[in-house]
């Protein structure tokens, strides 16, 4: 189980920690629900009046910030500089709920989906200070949880980054019906945005259309230019009330589910023991057990209990610093750690448990080949990105992959294996030892590099498609040197 920071360097764009800088100079990109309006012109602030005291117009907010940051997806991201919609006299922004979240501490802000809010302090990262124009009241809120007033961002129906793919898996869910509909930013032109609609036909069934909404010159938008609007909101009303061309008339906003908040709360990092409550025990393995337990009586989590002796207490905070910056939406979110032994690492609780038992117990025994490719792509998506980070994971393999609601798939317990202080471990022989999964430079001498990743990721593959059998059940492996014992953490 671990990923960890690849020999192999990519280059200047990957953000790594080298050896003698210190881990707070690490900084993953900041990926909200809504990414950035592509179109967002930057402005030169002109009014005399500054903005309230602590709002940062530059900070990194979910909607891009000024900051040279590489995000997932790649490129920087971009400031909301200047004017914008849902302004105060004097040009202090303020926000909209995008969703209901209720206080976890007594310094969160419980709010209701559009509420609005003015930020009061936006510089100390994913968690703002915000007031609520609705009660007064004042407190902290999940950045990625508001957008600011009057813009695309808020707008119900825009997914802002999402991929083609992950439009299709949402729009093609159960309960959803002909004209579901959602508009994201385009994968392939920049500038512009796609709308995505459920339809039904004789020879396909239930499938996505896509169609390019492309920007004037003059700042309007279209699909075919006999139709051109001034707003996108207004495209999407017209669209609405008349088909005109399209494959269905627009007739519902895709449900989507709330997202993960950045970490449990502010400062919620190095948490006590007795915030956390074990409920139900998920499963265990060689070096520990796997809870579904609360945090603070308010929040779901799942909880890894490391048993006493497994890893050194400081090297894990040491590399934990690192992972909680690894952010993707295809990575589980480390949210917390209980630092002294024995060590609780605290991770976003995923319904369907790991790929493995979904595929060999749960409803991943019924699954046909082009969702299991879509699962498969997913993960790839995710290793991908550790990629681009220069990390690798060193313990691919579906009891390693979490999945989700909507066949949602997350690879979890990246950033540990090299921690691990077990001598059956370490051997690389032992029965605790994955080899099966292993790379056979890094089952032989230790060299572990994303190129072994991929092996690992061949191998997870054959357990997707033949759901969840033990890869080479007898044993067969090319090699004298490679002789299996029994794997005790299967």
């Amino acid at each position: 189980m671990g990923c960890i920071k690849s020999k192999e360097d990519k280059g200047p764009t990957m953000k790594y920690r080298p050896d003698n800088a210190p881990v707070s100079d690490v900084i993953g990109p900041h990926v909200g629900h809504y990414g950035p309006d592509p179109t967002q012109l930057q402005q030169n602030q002109s009014s005399s009046t500054g903005p309230a005291a602590g709002f940062n117009p530059h900070a990194i907010t979910p909607f891009g910030g000024a900051s040279s940051i590489m995000t997932p997806f790649g490129g920087a991201s971009t400031s909301f500089s200047g004017a914008l919609p849902g302004t105060f006299p004097g040009g202090v922004t303020f926000f909209v709920a995008l969703y209901d979240y209720e206080a976890r501490t007594s310094d969160d802000l419980s709010f209701k989906k559009g509420d609005r809010f003015q930020i009061i302090n936006n510089t100390e990262g994913d968690w703002w200070e915000a007031r609520s124009i609705n009660t007064g009241k004042k407190g902290y809120i999940p950045s990625n949880y508001v957008a600011p007033a009057d813009s695309i961002q808020a707008e119900e129906w825009y997914f802002g980054k999402m991929g083609r793919k992950d439009a299709e898996r949402l729009l093609l869910n159960q309960g959803n019906n002909r004209g579901t509909f959602l508009v994201r930013e385009s994968e392939t032109t920049k500038g512009a945005y796609s709308l995505s609609i459920r339809d039904w036909d004789d020879a396909k069934g239930d499938n996505v259309k896509h169609y390019k909404i492309r920007k004037l010159d003059n700042g309007g938008y279209y699909i075919t230019t006999r139709a051109q609007f001034d707003t996108l909101q207004k495209l999407v009303k017209h669209y609405t009330e008349h088909a005109d061309g399209l494959c269905y008339r627009l007739t519902t906003v895709c449900p989507t589910v709330k997202p993960q908040t950045q970490g449990l709360a502010k400062d919620a990092w190095e948490i006590p023991r007795e915030s956390l409550r074990l409920e139900l025990k998920l499963g265990q393995g060689c070096f520990g057990e796997v809870w579904m337990g609360t945090w603070n009586g308010t929040t779901k989590v799942a909880i890894k209990t490391l048993k006493p002796g497994t890893m050194s207490p400081e090297a894990f905070l040491q590399e934990a610093q690192i992972m909680k910056k690894l952010r993707h939406d295809k990575l589980v979110p480390l949210y917390a750690v209980v630092s002294e032994e024995p060590i609780y690492i605290v991770t976003e609780y995923m319904a369907k448990g790991s790929l493995l038992d979904f595929l060999k117990e749960g409803d991943g025994k019924f699954l046909k080949l082009p969702l299991l490719v879509d699962m498969a792509a997913q993960i790839a998506d995710g290793m991908a990105f550790i990629e681009r980070m220069n990390y690798i994971h060193r313990d691919l393999r579906a009891a390693n992959i979490l999945v989700g609601d909507n066949l949602v798939c997350k690879i979890a317990d990246f950033g540990l294996a090299r921690l691990i202080e077990d001598n059956e471990y370490t051997a690389r022989q032992g029965a605790k030892f994955p080899i099966k999964w292993t790379a056979p430079e890094a089952a032989l001498y230790g060299r572990f590099t994303i190129k072994s990743d991929g092996w690992s990721f061949g191998i997870l593959l054959t357990e997707l498609v033949t759901k969840g059998r033990v890869p080479y059940p007898e044993n067969h492996l090319v090699g004298s040197d490679l002789k299996i014992e029994h794997h005790s953490c299967l």
